[in-house]
This record gives structure tokens, sequence and C-alpha cells, in this order.
């Protein structure tokens, strides 16, 4: 009798835990903690576009004044060379 108690009362007690571990206010913390982490991923993947569109913004205005500076350096050079002549 006494080994049916011994094995009785670890599997009460784990059989307690289990039910304890799927109420609703442990299924209800596990909801909101992926909803916040949702929303954190989200947030970080705008903030991860913002930042590509801005890097890309920048690129394109770099590029755009580098070919001004060589149409500049292009047409300052044609004319070095009509004064030469």
């Amino acid at each position: 009798m006494n080994m049916k108690k011994t094995i009785a009362l670890p599997l009460i007690f784990a059989v307690a835990l289990g039910v304890a571990a799927c109420s609703k206010s442990t299924t209800d913390n596990a909801a909101n903690t992926a909803n916040s982490a949702s929303a954190d991923l989200n947030a970080a993947a705008n903030d991860a576009m913002a930042d590509i569109n801005a890097a890309a913004a920048n690129a394109t205005e770099a590029s755009a004044n580098a070919l001004d500076n060589a149409g500049a350096a292009a047409e300052a050079a044609g004319s070095n060379l009509s004064n030469a002549m």
C-alpha cells in the first residue's frame, strides 16, 4: 500500500501542475507575449525598410552628383581644348 502512495502522489502533483499550466491566465499571458513579440518584429521590419529607403535615396543623390561633376569636368576639358587651339 505504501508503494501505491509513493507512486500516486508524484503523479497527482504532475497532473495538478499540468492543469495549472493550461489555465486561461497562462494562455492569455502567452498570447499577450506573442502579440508583443509580433508588434516588436513588425516595428523592427518597418524601421529596417525606412533605413533601406533612406540609403537608396542617398545613393541615388550621390550618383546624380557624381554625374553632374563628371559632366562639368568634361565641359571644362572641352573648353580648355578649344582655348588651346
